[in-house]
């Protein structure tokens, strides 16, 4: 196993955007996240106004999680076998033809969730192959600044993607986005023995503990996002479900930057533990019913707490083989995306019976029970 030393300083943006393959990288990944957060959005909002059920606008925003358990269970393989450009190019095409289905209309509910689940068990394949390729790209501090990168990447284009999905819904309707969505796969794609390794790795006790830190406690946290929508209704602002999605979006961009570039590495070890814990405190506020505008700024320091994560990626590089990398961080996403999907299914049902206000405020408590359990593990190494 090769140690990655920790840096003196940290890394700067322009060191890592100063790779030219890192950008290519990025690019795809980006347009990618834009799509899927239009996709997400424009799909639980039409499952809503079908159905009216928070389950199922809960299974709706789910679909797009869950397919990372059947794909990391049987797929994760192909991630160090296959080339990442095949792949990554091979699953936008995927997605492209998958969300010109939506658009069409022709399906009802249960057989749209269904298409998305089934064409979604790749993902991870895919994920895990773009993944895969930073530690080949970039070397030391430069690695976790290009993960903060991702990060932000992902809370800034959600961001934009609820603002502009919501403004978009208006204009030219769910179907309208969903072609929109197909067109964002394709630019992404023109730009750019897997159980018995998961096994092995979940042996290792440094991996094991490592992926449960990062798996249990923003997953538990994504249970609030599975009623978001519901509550936006139960206060009398059904419009602010895409404002509140952005808030936990905005949050994530905002840790991932200062955690990223402004904090010291070894500081950031130092953090782990608190910005762990604001995942979930932050949410026992919604026992007061906040209004939409004081339930965003708790969101927004929830999704703040995720930057914790940044503390763990030098050290998770560390823990796994170099030749089973694609495998590993697989298993992080597929563990990631599969709990994060069952936590929103399981605060959708939730919500079924339960007020969900409560439910946001049990999935706070539940974050925070993780990270407590979790405590060892984030403490910073010697």
């Amino acid at each position: 196993m090769t140690t990655t030393p920790v840096a003196a300083r940290p890394a700067t943006y322009r060191e890592v955007f100063a790779v030219g393959q890192f950008r290519v990288l990025f690019g795809s990944y980006t347009l990618f996240l834009i799509g899927e957060t239009v996709r997400m959005l424009a799909l639980s909002v039409i499952v809503y106004t079908a159905t009216g059920s928070p389950l199922m606008s809960a299974l709706a925003y789910a679909a797009g999680f869950l397919p990372y358990a059947l794909g990391g269970t049987l797929l994760l393989a192909f991630a160090d076998r296959w080339p990442p450009r095949t792949v990554m190019v091979g699953y936008e095409v995927l997605r492209t033809a998958v969300s010109a289905v939506l658009a069409a209309g022709l399906l009802p509910v249960p057989a749209m969730l269904a298409l998305v689940f089934v064409t979604g068990v790749p993902s991870a394949v895919a994920s895990a192959s773009r993944t895969a390729l930073l530690p080949d790209l970039l070397e030391g501090d430069r690695y976790v600044l290009g993960r903060a990168v991702f990060s932000m990447a992902a809370g800034g284009t959600q961001v934009l993607g609820f603002a502009a999905g919501g403004m978009l819904i208006a204009a030219v309707g769910a179907p309208g986005v969903l072609w929109i969505t197909a067109a964002t796969c394709l630019a992404s794609a023109g730009i750019s023995e897997t159980w018995q390794v998961n096994r092995a790795l979940l042996r290792r006790p440094a991996v094991r503990a490592l992926l449960l830190a990062q798996w249990l406690a923003p997953a538990l946290m994504v249970g609030a996002e599975g009623v978001l929508v519901p509550y936006a209704a139960q206060v009398g602002a059904p419009d602010a479900a895409g404002p509140l999605f952005a808030a936990v979006a905005a949050g994530m961009f905002a840790g991932n930057l200062i955690v990223g570039r402004l904090v010291r590495p070894a500081s950031r070890e130092r953090l782990a533990r608190p910005l762990a814990l604001a995942l979930g405190l932050p949410l026992l506020g919604f026992a007061l019913h906040p209004a939409p505008g004081y339930a965003a700024i708790l969101l927004a320091v929830s999704g703040f707490g995720v930057a914790y994560q940044l503390a763990l990626a030098r050290r998770f590089l560390d823990a796994v083989p170099e030749t089973q990398r694609g495998q590993a961080f697989g298993l992080l996403l597929t563990g990631t995306m599969t709990l994060q999907g069952l936590a929103a299914a399981a605060g959708g049902a939730l919500g079924e019976i339960a007020a969900p206000a409560l439910v946001v405020t049990l999935a706070g408590a539940a974050s925070a029970i993780a990270v407590l359990m979790s405590w060892r593990t984030l403490s910073p190494t010697p």
